[in-house]
């Protein structure tokens, strides 16, 4: 079950699994365990499918009453995976565009190319500011699109736990059985030189970016404080405007009030609270 584990945590938290997830692996103990791998690889690509299904939501009818709050969720998600953090915007007083692209099947270029199709059409130059917001990959997303693009109306952005100079998860995995289904984008992760978080150049916009930090003992994984896929080091980015740390998971910067709280913050007023 190790494996299965190692999966859940790259893809941002298990794909499909019911609420009732831990019965069930207290029933897969009892399966062989070439019997319960062999299901694995055959399902996980369902999972990955319907995770997936959503990439395009409905694109939101902004007007010119308030800034905008471009979302975009991390690897092997889809936009429900925000939709805390959407709620949490608009009761701040937000517009929220909450987008979706797929993670686990097209290049970064191809990413890239549908998510400026999708703020073409539904953000640019149609509220006072747009902000953006992203949760791990989509913080390189955010990244990539705005060195590519020139938002006139662009106002601040936050990345929550960004693997801003990768993650080690990839450079150690490239003989573990789930490397194959990240796809493209989430194999090209790594922290090499060549990697894409690392082809991104410093911002030159307001930018802020909130690592998490968990006591879990992982350290021959990742080294130094992890959020429990990226390392704090990673999340930091020459040219950010702040950081901050807080005692969340990786998995739990997308739902949490605190983190809510700080990008809103940061997004009014160009600050974190410390």
């Amino acid at each position: 079950m190790q494996d299965n584990g190692e999966m859940e945590r790259f893809i941002d938290k298990p794909l499909g699994i019911p609420q009732g997830r831990h019965q069930i692996r207290r029933m897969l103990r009892y399966l062989p365990k070439k019997l319960l791998r062999n299901a694995v690889v055959r399902v996980l690509p369902l999972f990955a499918v319907v995770a997936c299904a959503s990439f395009a939501p409905q694109l939101p009818d902004l007007t010119q009453d308030s800034d905008v709050v471009v979302l975009l969720h991390g690897l092997g998600r889809s936009p429900s995976a925000m939709h805390r953090l959407e709620r949490r915007f608009e009761q701040a007083g937000f517009q929220v565009a909450n987008l979706g692209y797929d993670s686990l099947n097209d290049t970064p270029e191809e990413i890239l190319a549908d998510i400026t199709a999708q703020l073409d059409a539904c953000c640019m130059d149609k509220t006072p500011q747009v902000h953006f917001v992203g949760h791990s990959l989509g913080g390189l997303i955010i990244r990539a699109y705005l060195e590519e693009q020139d938002v006139e109306n662009l106002g601040r952005a936050v990345l929550l736990g960004t693997p801003n100079a990768g993650t080690e998860y990839i450079d150690n995995g490239e003989d573990r059985w789930w490397y194959a289904f990240l796809g493209p984008t989430g194999t090209a992760l790594g922290t090499g030189a060549d990697s894409f978080p690392n082809s991104l150049p410093a911002p030159d916009y307001p930018l802020g970016v909130i690592a998490g930090r968990t006591d879990r003992d992982n350290e021959d994984e990742l080294p130094g404080e992890d959020d429990g896929l990226v390392t704090v080091e990673s999340t930091r980015l020459d040219g950010m405007a702040d950081f901050i740390l807080l005692d969340v998971t990786h998995w739990e910067l997308r739902s949490n009030a605190a983190v809510a709280d700080q990008a809103i913050a940061f997004l009014r007023t160009g600050s974190f609270i410390h």
